[in-house]
């Protein structure tokens, strides 16, 4: 009786914040994986919680009914237990500080704008890539990469662009806009393009900037497209969001995985 009073009281917290995330991110237009899952998964929770009588009840007349509930509960429980172990390696991850070598390139990877302006994540980005790029040769290009969000009409690699020009005072002719991709696999993809255009093969060395759970998969499809000579730098994710984008991680890893771009 007091096991299933502290499952109750415990699930109903649990509920409670994950129904709160998401729903304040999904009202913020942040619409994904990482926030509608969260909100669902606490909308049962609370469910569970307010009818559970009723729910033993229904069980307890039903074995075939019961049996599905618990399989589905070991199912859930399993999921959530890949996940933590995908949070726990990202964090691992996370954690090891890159040292700055000299580069031949930049490559920034977008990941969402704003009305206009980068999203808490893409400015986290581009702060790390203004920081490196100050510290490179003035003849390092910089590719700002991103097509057009939905709902914007300026691209992602405009904002990135004007956002390092205004705040950092990079030189705008070492900044190359790539303003078609709408993925990372495409990021990396179309940025070649703009390498070899400017005499560089995939040998050269290349400095490819995105988020710190991001940098895991963006290594992976990088070496996958053939980039022999890179090195990941990751920008730290809002608080805010963090655990929302790493959610959304662990699917677009799984994805990525099932789609061989890895």
């Amino acid at each position: 009786m007091k096991f299933s009073i502290l499952l109750r009281s415990s699930l109903f917290i649990l509920g409670l914040v994950l129904f709160g995330d998401g729903l304040i991110l999904i009202l913020q237009n942040k619409i994904h994986l990482g926030t509608i899952l969260p909100f669902c998964i606490g909308l049962c929770f609370l469910i569970y919680v307010i009818f559970y009588q009723k729910i033993q009840n229904m069980l307890q007349k039903n074995l075939k009914l019961k049996i599905f509930w618990q399989v589905g509960w070991g199912f859930f429980s399993l999921w959530a237990i890949s996940v933590l172990a995908f949070f726990i390696y990202l964090h691992e991850q996370t954690q090891a500080n890159t040292p700055i070598i000299q580069v031949d390139a930049i490559i920034i990877l977008g990941s969402g704008i704003i009305q206009g302006r980068p999203s808490p994540t893409l400015a986290s980005r581009l702060d790390t890539a203004a920081a490196l790029a100050h510290q490179q040769h003035p003849q390092a290009w910089i590719i700002v990469s991103g097509g057009l969000d939905y709902r914007e009409n300026i691209t992602e690699a405009e904002v990135m662009s004007a956002y390092l020009q205004e705040k950092y005072h990079l030189n705008a002719a070492k900044i190359l806009e790539e303003n078609q991709s709408t993925s990372t696999a495409l990021n990396l993809k179309n940025s070649q393009k703009i390498l070899q255009a400017h005499h560089l093969g995939l040998n050269a060395k290349i400095a490819i900037v995105t988020s710190d759970f991001h940098t895991l998969r963006a290594a992976a499809i990088a070496r996958k497209q053939g980039y022999q000579n890179f090195i990941t730098y990751s920008a730290k994710t809002p608080l805010a969001t963090r655990y929302n984008a790493w959610l959304r991680e662990y699917f677009a890893y799984l994805s990525g995985w099932l789609l061989h771009e890895y």
